[in-house]
């Protein structure tokens, strides 16, 4: 099976076929059960978020003690990862630029 390109824009987890003026920060080749399994991740990115969100209102919870938050954490690692496998050479480049992969 071939593979499409894709736009993603990480802040809005938009994954786009079409081409949008501001959905491209990063271009991904992929097949269906590629961009699936990236769609899984950006979804639980965002169940973590409404966790934290709720989390956030409790005041004796410290950040750093927050399990929500650190699901966020390694969420973003491991989209970034895939777009970084699945990213034409300009992704990959700004992706390493940004650091965010090493550990």
């Amino acid at each position: 099976m071939g593979r499409d390109p894709y736009y993603i824009n990480i802040g809005t987890r938009e994954i786009s076929i079409n081409h949008d003026a501001n959905n491209d920060d990063f271009i991904i080749y992929a097949t269906p059960e590629e961009v699936t399994a990236l769609r899984e991740v950006f979804d639980e990115i965002a169940h973590a978020d409404v966790r934290s969100f709720y989390r956030a209102h409790i005041p004796f919870m410290p950040y750093h003690q927050d399990q929500d938050n650190d699901d966020t954490d390694a969420d973003m690692h491991k989209a970034f990862q895939q777009i970084y496998d699945l990213g034409d050479e300009m992704t990959k480049k700004h992706i390493e630029e940004m650091g965010v992969l090493k550990s």
